[in-house]
């Protein structure tokens, strides 16, 4: 843990706004990229790193320095979207087809439309249990240590391990498939003599 993360949040636990202000502009932009990889849904994603921001605030007398503030706010996050993918899981999933035509199905903003590899790898990732897909990221997204990941998830290291092997060859089953479905198309047209 850096020194400036440990002057900060005590700062923060003395009630300095300001110490805050600059924890949220050190990590806001890491946090939402985060959790934007591990919901899929950059609306999400900002919601729910407010909400990270909301508890970080709020429970900073409850932080120890006995791991380091990221993983710490990692953590906040990660339960966070664990109890959200639980919550969306209940509630009743809403066909695209059974959407009115005057909703606009858009990417967010300032982000290019995905294409190709991004938009399946982005489809496998989301299809992942958050069990998965959360240790996935942090290792391969975030660069995260499987120790440190371990403390975040507060789970053992071989867990983690086992974890990210797993999730690592559902995504690589996946894309395997989607490109046998792309080849598969590919050979259609050509048979066809449509190419």
């Amino acid at each position: 843990m850096s020194m400036d993360d440990q002057a900060l949040i005590a700062r923060v636990q003395q009630g300095d706004g300001s110490a805050f202000a600059e924890i949220v502009r050190a990590y806001k932009d890491k946090i939402v990229n985060y959790l934007y990889q591990v919901t899929s849904d950059y609306q999400k994603a900002v919601d729910l790193s407010q909400e990270t921001f909301i508890r970080v605030y709020f429970k900073a007398d409850r932080y120890r320095p006995i791991a380091p503030l990221s993983s710490w706010i990692y953590a906040i996050a990660s339960n966070l979207a664990k109890t959200d993918h639980k919550r969306r899981r209940r509630m009743m999933a809403v066909s695209l087809e059974d959407l009115p035509p005057t909703v606009e199905i858009s990417t967010p903003a300032g982000e290019e439309s995905d294409t190709g590899l991004t938009r399946n790898l982005r489809a496998a990732l989301a299809a992942l249990h958050p069990r998965y897909r959360i240790p996935v990221v942090l290792k391969d997204v975030e660069g995260y240590s499987q120790e440190e990941i371990a403390a975040i998830v507060k789970s053992p290291v071989g867990t983690v391990k086992a974890r990210i092997s797993r999730g690592r060859a559902m995504l690589r089953k996946s894309l395997e498939g989607a490109s046998d479905g792309v080849t598969a198309f590919a050979k259609r047209e050509i048979s066809d003599g449509r190419c």
